[in-house]
């Protein structure tokens, strides 16, 4: 990040209310919070650590981006908040207890490493890493330290995935033979202009790979492997990794992408996902087994079980900074997304980094809708190739679809 930004020259007192809590006789500090990126989607994370500094959970201790903070009316900045644009500065002058990360992907690693070295837990953004090898960096620092990484696949607090988790392991589907997902979205051409890193491969040199797969639809893919988790009992471990990547842009990622990840133990993991799509598909888990098909639709939390005839809300979810929170204050109390449960899908991103360039889909395949910033490009059928894709178990090219290119093959540990 850049220079350090002014900010005030003292910190008024903490409210009363910030005061160190009574806990078994003992007083219990009040974590003390900061957020690296509070742009853009940061804002976000913003209005979750607004009641929470509110009612005296955390304390705010400090913002930091490279531009000025943006206004968010829901989660306004309290008074005396000091704001940095650099986080090594920031880490140095208010020692943060648990530090939220909401930056480029390319630039986690570097933070966050940071981050646990001056002392700080860590709820870090999706993607978490973008190679294996960062993965087991920062791995060792945590080591190392002591601290605690909780990684950003808030979908994994959901109580339809613990629902359909439960039903699977306690066999209402049967033998299960796959487990894949199937998402459908749009982006405009704004997306691709929202920051200088999307739709890249690299940026000055550094792999950023903001692709459909590895981020926009990375919780669709954690979702997967978190079903297969508990299936097996065990952390996934993957031993061939195949993937077709596809673009309607002249971008360096993927925007529409099948894969196929087979594991050590239990069924193969299919994903079909695009951002070029039709009929909006929102994001699907799909568990096929012996005896029918379980659907959660994850973003909705919507479940249909076999043997029900509609698909019902199953509401409720934890949050990762409440939970990171908890198992603060009881390191009994398992983090949700600790950053090991994250090294499958990590593995996944390792084999798209490695992989060729995605092929370019254009001429009378792709239709063209509105214009400006909001111009969408769709790929005609692409729908009803995602469905069969998840449908068979088979990707594109295997399914004769005529734009369709030889899948890459990698094995995990096999890429730089």
């Amino acid at each position: 990040m850049g220079p350090r930004r002014d900010r005030p020259a003292s910190t008024p007192p903490a409210p009363h209310w910030l005061a160190p809590r009574q806990l078994g006789g003992r007083a219990a500090p009040v974590p003390r919070v900061a957020l690296v990126g509070a742009n853009g989607h940061g804002r976000w994370h913003r209005r979750v650590i607004g009641p929470l500094h509110e009612t005296g959970r955390v304390r705010l201790v400090a913002l930091v981006d490279t531009r000025p903070i943006e206004c968010e009316p829901a989660a306004p900045v309290p008074t005396g908040v000091p704001v940095f644009t650099d986080h090594r500065a920031m880490l140095a002058d208010v020692t943060p207890d648990v530090v939220v990360i909401c930056t480029p992907p390319h630039t986690h690693l570097r933070i966050a490493r940071d981050a646990v070295t001056a002392g700080a837990d860590v709820l870090l953004e999706k993607p978490p890493l973008l190679s294996t090898a960062e993965h087991e960096e920062l791995s060792g620092a945590l080591a190392t330290t002591g601290r605690v990484v909780q990684v950003g696949f808030q979908a994994l607090g959901s109580a339809a995935l613990s629902a359909l988790t439960d039903a699977v392991s306690a066999g209402r589907v049967g033998a299960v033979n796959g487990i894949a997902t199937v998402a459908a979205w749009q982006r405009p051409d704004a997306y691709y202009a929202r920051a200088p890193w999307a739709g890249r491969r690299l940026l000055d040199g550094r792999p950023v790979l903001d692709g459909a797969l590895a981020n926009p639809l990375a919780h669709a893919v954690m979702q997967c492997l978190a079903v297969a988790e508990a299936l097996g009992g065990r952390p996934v471990e993957p031993v061939s990794i195949e993937v077709e990547r596809y673009r309607v842009r002249p971008i360096e990622v993927d925007d529409t992408a099948a894969l196929r990840v087979r594991t050590r133990h239990g069924p193969p993991i299919v994903a079909a996902v695009t951002l070029a799509g039709e009929d909006f598909i929102a994001g699907e888990v799909i568990v096929t087994g012996a005896a029918g098909r379980a659907v959660l639709e994850y973003p909705t939390d919507r479940l249909l079980l076999p043997g029900e005839a509609t698909a019902r809300t199953v509401p409720g979810r934890r949050g990762l900074l409440e939970n990171l929170l908890a198992h603060r204050a009881d390191p009994q109390a398992p983090l949700i997304a600790p950053l090991a449960r994250t090294a499958p899908f990590t593995a996944v991103l390792t084999a798209l980094r490695a992989a060729p360039e995605p092929a370019l889909l254009h001429g009378d395949l792709v239709e063209t809708v509105g214009a400006g910033a909001q111009r969408v490009l769709r790929i005609r059928g692409i729908n009803e190739v995602l469905r069969r894709v998840v449908d068979e178990g088979r990707l594109p090219s295997e399914l004769g679809v005529s734009w369709a290119t030889a899948p890459w093959r990698a094995e995990p540990g096999g890429q730089e």
